[in-house]
């Protein structure tokens, strides 16, 4: 029987996710050559080719993909079996280190938190901001055992290596200054501002999700100004230098700034939890995506919808 090592598979495993070798080596804090001479070592143990040249990088090969598709129940129950173990050494104790994008931080994260210093405050939470990207980046490489991020980043839900939990949908309002002519418009929608400067960051997500929900309305947004806070972003349209996408629950209130409701229809930004496939079933982690599930129901920004 060939020799299955868990440590060169979950090598391979991240080589196919990371695409290089050095990015490989990268996410796994090794260098290069440990990579190449772990693989070589697999391919001989199991008695395939693993890898075959492509110009300056390599690729799977088939028998490599063969292999990893027979070996994701394994790595599925590895994650069942920590997080077991976790479950029976720990009792209600554990440590659960969270990925959070920036504005889920101060409206997710810290109620949830709060929460559970008063239902298992043997749970302790710690918490890693990154951008939305990033946050799945982190917890496919074992870097936090919970990501909250949003769909529109997310991997395919036919990802095998992750369970993903819909959280709500953060509708997202549009900030206009206050003497602008739409400000007391009736049933505003995008499409009625099609004309205008938009506010929003070069590259990035919320650039994505601008752009994206600008072309559903049916206008490709003209970027008048590019910023990426929402403090700068509030201060140039309460300047009158444009208008802004604000995601609900990100929004603070500004004197100088008039955010509008999109209505019904207007456009929304979907909020997941992420773990590792498997590590769902560990308790801790159960308390903390209950709490959290808990913050996104409690209402704290109206009209933000929990699923």
């Amino acid at each position: 029987m060939a020799d299955w090592d868990i440590r060169k598979l979950q090598i391979l495993r991240t080589l196919r996710e990371r695409g290089t070798v050095t990015a490989t080596a990268e996410a796994l804090h090794m260098t290069p050559s440990a990579v190449s001479q772990q693989l070589t070592n697999l391919s001989r143990q199991l008695g395939v080719p693993l890898l075959e040249a492509r110009g300056r990088r390599v690729r799977l090969t088939d028998a490599a993909r063969l292999v990893l598709t027979h070996t994701e129940p394994v790595f599925e129950q590895l994650e069942r079996a920590q997080a077991a173990l976790a479950a029976y050494t720990g009792g209600e104790a554990g440590e659960v280190r969270v990925g959070a994008f920036p504005t889920s931080v101060p409206t997710l994260v810290v109620p949830a938190v709060r929460a559970l210093r008063g239902t298992h405050p043997g749970v302790l939470v710690r918490v890693r901001e990154a951008e939305a990207a990033e946050a799945y980046d982190l917890l496919t490489a074992g870097e936090v055992d919970l990501a909250l991020s949003l769909a529109a980043e997310a991997p395919s839900a036919a990802d095998p290596r992750l369970t993903q939990v819909p959280l709500l949908a953060d509708p997202l309002d549009v900030a206009l200054p206050p003497d602008h002519p739409l400000a007391p418009a009736p049933d505003l929608t995008l499409t009625d501002l099609a004309a205008e400067p938009w506010i929003f960051g070069g590259s990035g997500p919320w650039s994505d999700i601008t752009r994206r929900a600008c072309e559903a309305a049916g206008f490709s947004p003209h970027q008048g100004h590019s910023a990426s806070g929402w403090t700068a972003i509030l201060a140039m349209v309460e300047a009158g230098m444009g208008v802004a996408l604000v995601p609900r629950m990100a929004a603070t209130r500004r004197d100088g700034v008039v955010m509008r409701d999109l209505g019904p229809d207007g456009p929304v930004r979907h909020v997941t939890a992420a773990v590792r496939r498997g590590g769902e079933s560990g308790r801790a982690v159960t308390h903390v995506l209950q709490a959290l599930r808990g913050a996104a129901a409690a209402g704290a920004h109206p009209g933000v919808n929990p699923y």
